[in-house]
């Protein structure tokens, strides 16, 4: 019996290799893994020798040859396949363990194309196809994780079952499709295309959930190949139940919202997608205290996202609170201890690039529709010396700074979106509705007094006064809003009436 092995990951490789000569195979290699075989003590069979052929072009060229697909494609079964590899004096191949050449991964550390298009994998991909396909006659492992398996059947009685060969025919189709799609998004994005004619996604499953968004829907979580931090994907949960569907879209957007305000310490804690708390202060436990005070009702059993290290002041804050879940850079030992007596207390650590302001390596965002995927920028925040002063009077430096703060917040509020908010701290939001001006009712009736002297952003311009004249009767003295209304003018007037400085963005955040 022939087994080929030919691989770029060799964790487990020379234990499995011993297992196989044991059951009777005689072994066949290539370069690298050929030597590591040899180093190992491991009798194999150079590819080269095999066929006869050597390898050329610096190794491009390796194991493309008629003994070597011959051997994998041939049913033995089929008298007619028999004849023709007797007469080529060809061996069937039974084994084909083969993963590919580090594409992705030598991409990620930003190599130059050259070196980058070298790591694009020929052959390997054409021999797990080749085996894939003639699963009923060929095994093929393309992850270390499947040898033990393999093993185990091929010393059984009965060798590998059919149901195992299936599976893995699957995984190595998954194998090379996901191979192609990281190349082809590579191209694309060194071409500058974010938009290309054929679309192809690879991402590997992290874990099944319990359930998605409720218990009758089945739901699994998956993740890019490379780790791309600070996110929620690549995060080491460091305690707690386990994340939930639900659990992980709410850590999303905290995350998100929390990378909008990286120079001083933050607190942000979102409810079923939104914002229900923000504030900036000078030490983390004050920020999570402040955020908190914001709607006390809805942070109960939120999510909790931090862009500085917990502490045991921070952590003693956080025990206030029945929470779902917290995301921060990291948890000192006395934090860990202080919330460890929170036993399903979700801790996420997504290390020191969050507490620095780093953002996900990500261009574009994603979502499905029934039959179809829409796929668009993030929606990265605009210049402000864009903004434009259409009322009579400009705002204060207090001001602005806090229309800066609001306005960073509504980003991240379901559309039709309205927050109010001081310079450090979100006072309320009205988001998710039909109508702006209920939108702005809803916020004022959270709001309350708190609103005098605030700040009000809009997502998107003001249709009718209406909702500037609900803003205004709360006490707000300002607003930011990206214009564009036919009825801009008649905004603009209800402003100046009411002695409010407004600010056009020119630009919407909607979020749907």
């Amino acid at each position: 019996m022939l087994a080929l092995l030919s691989v770029s990951d060799k964790q487990g490789l020379a234990e499995f290799a011993r297992g196989l000569t044991e059951v009777g195979f005689t072994l066949l290699s290539t370069g690298g893994t050929f030597r590591h075989l040899e180093a190992e003590g491991i009798p194999a069979r150079q590819v080269a020798q095999y066929t006869g052929a050597p390898e050329i072009l610096g190794g491009r060229v390796k194991t493309l040859h008629l003994r070597i697909f011959g051997g994998i494609l041939a049913r033995p079964d089929l008298p007619s396949d028999r004849a023709e590899l007797e007469r080529a004096g060809i061996e069937p191949i039974s084994l084909v363990v083969v993963n590919l050449y580090p594409f992705r991964q030598t991409a990620a550390k930003g190599a130059d194309e050259p070196e980058v298009i070298e790591q694009i994998d020929i052959g390997g991909p054409a021999l797990v196809r080749a085996a894939a396909k003639n699963f009923a006659q060929v095994a093929v492992a393309v992850d270390p994780a499947d040898y033990p398996v393999l093993l185990a059947e091929l010393r059984s009685s009965s060798g590998i079952s059919e149901g195992t060969r299936r599976r893995l025919m699957r995984k190595a189709f998954e194998h090379t499709a996901a191979y192609d799609a990281s190349i082809s998004a590579y191209l694309s994005l060194r071409a500058g295309d974010l938009f290309p004619g054929e679309l192809s996604l690879s991402f590997r499953k992290a874990q099944e959930l319990r359930y998605g968004e409720n218990p009758h829907q089945r739901a699994s979580f998956y993740r890019e190949h490379e780790p791309n931090a600070p996110t929620v994907a690549f995060s080491n949960v460091l305690q707690g139940k386990e994340l939930s569907y639900n659990n992980l879209l709410d850590l999303d957007a905290a995350l998100a919202l929390l990378l909008e305000f990286p120079e001083r310490p933050c607190a942000v804690i979102v409810k079923h997608n939104s914002p229900c708390g923000v504030a900036l202060a000078n030490q983390l436990a004050a920020a999570y205290r402040v955020a908190r005070a914001v709607d006390e009702t809805s942070a109960f059993g939120g999510i909790v996202a931090l862009n500085r290290e917990v502490d045991a002041a921070a952590a003693e804050a956080l025990t206030e609170t029945f929470l779902e879940a917290i995301i921060a850079p990291a948890f000192s030992v006395a934090a860990r201890q202080l919330l460890a007596s929170k036993k399903n207390l979700r801790l996420l650590e997504a290390g020191a690039s969050l507490a620095g302001g780093a953002r996900p390596r990500v261009s574009l965002a994603q979502r499905s529709v029934s039959g179809g995927l829409l796929v668009q920028e993030q929606d990265a925040e605009e210049p402000r010396s864009e903004w434009k002063v259409v009322t009579r009077r400009a705002p204060s430096d207090q001001e602005l700074e806090a229309m800066r703060f609001a306005w960073r917040v509504c980003k991240h509020a379901k559309s039709n979106a309205i927050v109010f908010s001081t310079g450090d701290r979100l006072l309320a939001v009205g988001a998710g509705q039909t109508s702006r001006v209920d939108a702005v009712k809803i916020a004022v009736g959270r709001g309350g007094p708190r609103l005098r002297g605030s700040a009000v952003a809009s997502d998107a311009f003001f249709p009718f006064r209406d909702g500037l004249d609900e803003a205004a009767r709360a006490g707000a003295s300002c607003v930011v809003q990206p214009g564009g209304s036919v009825r801009d003018a008649e905004v603009i007037a209800a402003a100046n009436e009411h002695g409010m400085a407004m600010v056009f963005t020119g630009v919407r955040h909607f979020r749907h």
